[in-house]
């Protein structure tokens, strides 16, 4: 925390982070703007409330074997401490035993719950255990996915970046090239207009 809070002081630019049990939330929402739940953890009720009573915004990730209509229960939970400052990223679904799948329809179903829709471009292409002993992932499909998803009306987009994805320490295979990028998020935005009708 540390580090993020020095991070955040230099560039003035609000932290996002994981918490990953109730005890830490305190010591996070200290420094970061948003607390975000795992997709792992999403339906947590302990620690969904937690972040809930911080006050700041909670990012829940829905899990790979939730159900996008099971998230409005993880929203609820939040809301029921009174913080309705919420958003829900979709990162796709377990499709047999390595592969993710992005159902497009997810991000219409959680969009219909009233709170932001989140499309995290680069996790939605990891291929779980890919790699034997760690994730793999195809950084090919990220540009795909990530227009589908905002041609389907995101409020957001998220990615890991890099500037050698293939020397990352995590993540790696699923990564976009920071030299890339630009190009992708301009793409994205003009898409984003379009949809908008700007």
């Amino acid at each position: 925390m540390e580090i993020l809070k020095a991070v955040k002081e230099e560039t003035g630019l609000p932290i996002v982070t994981d918490v990953h049990e109730s005890w830490q939330v305190e010591k996070v929402a200290a420094v970061a703007d948003v607390l975000q739940i795992p997709a792992f953890l999403c339906r947590q009720t302990d620690l969904l409330v937690e972040a809930g009573r911080s006050g700041r915004v909670v990012n829940i990730k829905k899990g790979q074997f939730v159900a996008p209509e099971t998230m409005a229960q993880a929203v609820a939970k939040v809301e029921s401490t009174g913080n309705e400052k919420i958003m829900l990223t979709e990162r796709g679904a377990a499709f047999g035993y390595g592969n993710l799948v992005v159902d497009m329809r997810a991000l219409s179903i959680m969009r219909k719950m009233g709170v932001p829709v989140i499309f995290d471009a680069t996790h939605s292409v990891q291929l779980p255990s890919g790699q034997g002993t760690c994730s793999g992932g195809d950084r090919n499909f990220v540009p795909l996915l990530a227009r589908a998803a905002v041609a389907a009306g995101v409020d957001g987009v998220f990615m890991e970046v890099h500037p050698d994805p293939d020397k990352a320490l995590c993540d790696g295979p699923n990564s976009w090239p920071l030299a890339n990028f630009e190009d992708l998020a301009a793409m994205l935005l003009k898409i984003d207009a379009c949809v908008n009708g700007e």
